[in-house]
């Protein structure tokens, strides 16, 4: 959430962000937040002085009934009744004001970093460098979702009996790959220094408000409306929300979390091509990293996370590109992201397998995570996260990139968690 006073301190450098992610009437909604603002100032004056006033009488009425005044008391308590109700008057005020501001103020999206180009699509993302050599792959070659089905390793047609599209049972050697995965990725990141945490997947509505998810702008978390709790679409809900309404103090940086959790996404409005197979899924595997930081350290810690996750896709084999996200296509709550994404040689497309976001102070504000400088006032935190990695994707482009007429060859840094370095039929 944006802080009123850096809005006021930097207008129109937050309009011209606004611009930059096609929000529309930047200047006018944050005028209106100023507007507010001003008027709860006044209103709180107002009630501070009432408070102030009232307390003064009653000292002056206690003091006239001990000095046996007790006429002049009763006048007085006249005028204390008036001001008493001239008070619940002014609280009443300031908590609609007050409750009309927040909700401004989650309506507005993080402001993009400078580096963020404006952009109008996810085609005009930065292209910053691309890895590896593409697959070779034999004319007879197959997509993913071919593969599962010929190897028995995903089944699609049981998941939707069970319980609808988009939630896979994977099988045997399938399911083997996924906790082999998800072992190898919790391993990597405990090797460079993020500790392990396995956090709750369903979280309560104060969480989802505090990392930006709610909201719910897109409809993408599922709701369980008899307890109002909701499915985690990412392990950073419940990760982040560890450092709710909490003060650090220099001592506790670095604070690096990372956590395997399944994720649930509603994946509202999807269709087409995009869907296929393992490409977008209701339920699946990830996991996630988490890292609170100094806002003067959290963009050295951005290239830190960011070379953590090159670092895991570039040992699995995998032809690999980054890309910094234009304004336009930056989610709600980042104020810089860099995706990564892997080659697909049986679809012969790229496809997003993590994410990695400074979201500056935005999140910390929701969170009212602060931490105690060791001189000056105590400050916000900064948040960062990133997917290291999401599974099915990366499954699917191991198994098209490394399919043979003899059966798919397992990356050599995954064959230790398996027991096995080929998949045969």
């Amino acid at each position: 959430m944006l802080l009123v006073r850096e809005i006021k301190e930097n207008f129109e450098q937050y309009v011209e962000g606004l611009n930059k992610r096609g929000f529309m009437e930047p200047e006018q909604r944050l005028t209106e937040i100023i507007g507010l603002d001003n008027r709860r100032k006044e209103v709180q004056g107002a009630l501070d002085e009432t408070l102030n006033r009232s307390n003064q009488l009653s000292k002056k009425i206690g003091a006239l009934m001990q000095s046996g005044h007790r006429e002049e008391a009763q006048k007085i308590k006249l005028e204390t009744s008036e001001i008493k109700e001239r008070g619940k008057i002014l609280s009443e005020q300031l908590q609609d004001i007050e409750k009309a501001l927040k909700e401004k103020l989650y309506e507005l999206p993080n402001i993009p970093n400078e580096k963020v180009a404006a952009g109008q699509s996810e085609e005009d993302n930065e292209l910053l460098f691309q890895k590896g050599e593409l697959p070779q792959l034999e004319a007879d070659h197959q997509p993913h979702w071919e593969l599962i089905k010929d190897y028995g390793l995903v089944d699609f047609n049981l998941g939707n009996k069970i319980t609808g599209a988009g939630f896979p049972f994977y099988k045997a050697q399938g399911a083997r790959l996924v906790r082999g995965l998800v072992n190898y990725f919790l391993d990597k990141g405990i090797a460079s220094g993020y500790q392990e945490v396995q956090p709750p997947i369903l979280v309560n509505e104060a969480s989802g408000l505090a990392t930006g998810q709610l909201p719910d702008k897109e409809g993408q978390m599922y709701h369980l409306s008899d307890t109002n709790l909701y499915l985690i679409p990412t392990a950073e809900v419940p990760l982040t929300n560890i450092y709710r309404d909490t003060l650090l103090v220099e001592a506790d940086f670095p604070i690096k979390m990372i956590g395997y959790t399944p994720c649930f996404r509603r994946e509202a409005g999807s269709w087409g091509a995009d869907v296929r197979g393992l490409n977008r899924l209701h339920q699946f595997d990830k996991v996630e990293v988490v890292q609170i930081a100094k806002p003067e350290d959290s963009y050295a810690v951005l290239e830190e996370m960011k070379q953590h996750v090159e670092d895991l896709i570039a040992s699995l084999e995998l032809p690999y590109r980054m890309l910094r996200l234009c304004g336009k296509d930056l989610g709600f709550t980042a104020a810089i992201t860099y995706d990564f994404e892997v080659y697909s040689g049986g679809q012969k497309k790229w496809l997003e397998v993590s994410s990695v976001s400074n979201f500056e102070n935005y999140q910390a504000n929701r969170l009212k995570l602060r931490y105690k400088a060791q001189e000056g006032e105590n400050q916000l935190a900064h948040t960062l996260n990133g997917s290291a990695l999401a599974v099915p994707r990366i499954l699917a482009a191991i198994l098209e990139n490394n399919q043979t007429s003899k059966g798919i060859k397992i990356p050599s840094v995954l064959q230790p968690y398996l027991g096995f370095d080929f998949i045969e039929k």
